[in-house]
């Protein structure tokens, strides 16, 4: 592993530990010819993926990027990390269960809009105005909407289950 503060090819491992629910394994490294230390995590990859952007653009997929963008939409929001940490390896796993080695931006997109909106109805909404490119007020009211009628929903089926086992006794 090339050190990022000399760029040595010769750096050491000093301490490995499972990490992310042993989804990958965090290392403690140290560079013998600057000293400099710094640590590094290892996942499995099932295979290469690459994401097809709206321009016809290949990128190689990036989850420090997908990552990013979700810890964006998080911004200043009381959620677990750990919860987080899950939705992304979930999302991941998709992709590469998927079979396919190109996937599009807008599957994607979508992948992380469902589980936002599973995680955090405000970081859903964030992230939504910026994938789907809100440019008026009335494009926010009619995703909130949604919001509203799927929560109504939830609501009311619950409201029926309690209502069942109440005449059940």
């Amino acid at each position: 592993m090339r050190c990022p503060y000399c760029g040595s090819l010769d750096t050491q491992v000093k301490d490995s530990r499972p990490a992310e629910d042993s989804a990958a394994i965090r290392r403690r490294r140290v560079c013998p010819d600057c000293g400099g230390r710094f640590t590094t995590f290892e996942r499995v990859q099932l295979r290469e993926l690459f994401v097809v952007k709206r321009s016809g653009k290949r990128v190689p997929f990036d989850r420090d990027k997908l990552q990013r963008s979700i810890d964006v939409a998080l911004r200043k929001r009381e959620v677990d990390p750990q919860r987080v940490e899950r939705m992304v390896n979930g999302i991941v796993r998709q992709l590469e269960s998927s079979g396919e080695t190109e996937v599009s931006s807008e599957q994607v997109g979508d992948l992380v809009m469902e589980g936002l909106k599973n995680l955090d109805d405000v970081a859903y909404v964030r992230f939504a105005s910026v994938y789907k490119s809100f440019r008026e007020p009335k494009d926010f009211e009619e995703l909130l909407l949604g919001l509203g009628r799927a929560a109504h929903a939830n609501g009311a089926a619950s409201d029926e289950a309690t209502d069942a086992e109440s005449a059940a006794r």
